[in-house]
């Protein structure tokens, strides 16, 4: 029968959020429901709170989830009640032109649960990135859990599923970090950590961390990064030159997503280098003026990296095996956990810059069973 949960929503344009009882039903064809550990507070939710994504509010937040499958539905092989799964917003569908083209990470018909979970009066609930996780209980598409070694900490382990997958993405899939490569990162927070992170791994020689932010590029040096600028004091462009030679990184990384850092990220490039922007701009935001012959002299590649260009079945357990062999630092990234009245705190912390991630971590209490 349907379970009730608590869960966190956002009823309204900016709005505090609200702790509330909805209704999880149970899984239908191709569907799973999650026991939902540990979520992670992300920026994207913070979006949805301010309704910078859209309106169909109210909106079911959280979606850096890992968790236990509690129950599946119908014609579900990928996963069985009682895997460890790390949650995703891009289950893909194996059939459209990238998936048939070799390039499922493009996936263009990702896909989530048909039904939908309600509030107490049957008032349906727009979830998060198509999760929905900050709740005891969620329902997803079973292609969007993907199971991973339970040693790892749900805390930890569910931070895959966004800012940092897409941090690490931005710099091993998109921008192909390779030996001895220099990079430069413009933006240090989570995403922009998880990027130098992803450099470090990929043995880039050449790290230069770029932010207003004293405390960030601190926390940056211990992910990798071998160099920090702060912006507010010098020029990131002629800085990054004069720490690779005067030539420019071979690959930079723009977290920001703004007009003037991506300007930065343009020239702050080596001849034929690539810039990738994983940094998520405003619509209203426009590629700033440049004149056609720098676009054609520097030559290389202009990117925009989508979570990471991950595919979560191939990425998020090989990332977990790193982490517990001690390769892959992911507890740096859990700045503090707290429950789940605590999400509205939280974003306000985010605001001020004070954390990387806060975690909520469930108490899970099956009711109405």
């Amino acid at each position: 029968m349907p379970r009730t949960s608590q869960a966190v929503i956002a009823r309204s344009v900016n709005a505090p959020v609200e702790v509330v009882t909805i209704t999880v039903p149970d899984p239908g064809p191709g569907e799973v429901v999650v026991k939902v550990q540990a979520c992670g507070v992300c920026h994207t939710d913070l979006h949805y709170k301010l309704g910078g994504i859209g309106d169909d509010f109210p909106y079911l937040l959280g979606h850096e989830a890992a968790g236990v499958v509690e129950e599946v539905g119908e014609g579900v092989t990928e996963v069985a009640p009682g895997d460890y799964v790390v949650l995703n917003w891009r289950a893909v569908c194996g059939q459209c032109r990238a998936c048939r083209k070799g390039k499922p990470w493009y996936c263009f018909a990702t896909h989530n649960a048909r039904q939908k979970m309600t509030l107490d009066d049957g008032t349906e609930l727009t979830p998060a990135l198509g999760i929905g996780a900050f709740t005891q209980y969620t329902l997803v598409a079973a292609g969007q859990c993907t199971p991973v070694d339970p040693s790892a900490p749900p805390e930890v382990a569910g931070l895959l599923g966004c800012g940092v997958m897409a941090g690490l993405g931005a710099a091993l899939n998109t921008g192909a970090v390779g030996r001895g490569d220099s990079v430069a990162v413009i933006g240090c927070g989570g995403v922009g950590a998880a990027a130098i992170a992803g450099a470090t791994l990929a043995g880039a020689t050449t790290i230069v961390a770029v932010d207003l932010d004293d405390g960030k590029l601190a926390t940056a040096s211990t992910l990798g990064a071998t160099h920090t600028v702060n912006s507010s004091a010098s020029d990131p462009v002629a800085a990054i030159q004069a720490l690779t030679g005067g030539h420019g990184a071979d690959v930079v990384i723009d977290a920001v997503g703004r007009p003037e850092t991506w300007k930065q990220a343009f020239y702050a490039r080596d001849l034929a280098g690539t810039l990738v922007l994983v940094g998520v701009p405003t619509p209203d935001m426009e590629v700033p003026p440049l004149p056609l012959l720098d676009l054609f002299s520097h030559g290389g590649s202009l990117k925009s990296s989508w979570y990471g260009d991950c595919l979560p079945s191939r990425d998020f357990p090989t990332l977990i095996d790193l982490y517990l062999q001690g390769r892959l630092p992911l507890d740096a990234f859990v700045s503090e956990t707290i429950g789940i009245g605590d999400v509205e705190e939280a974003f306000v912390q985010m605001g001020r810059g004070d954390v990387l991630r806060s975690v909520v971590v469930l108490e899970n209490t099956e009711k109405g069973q």
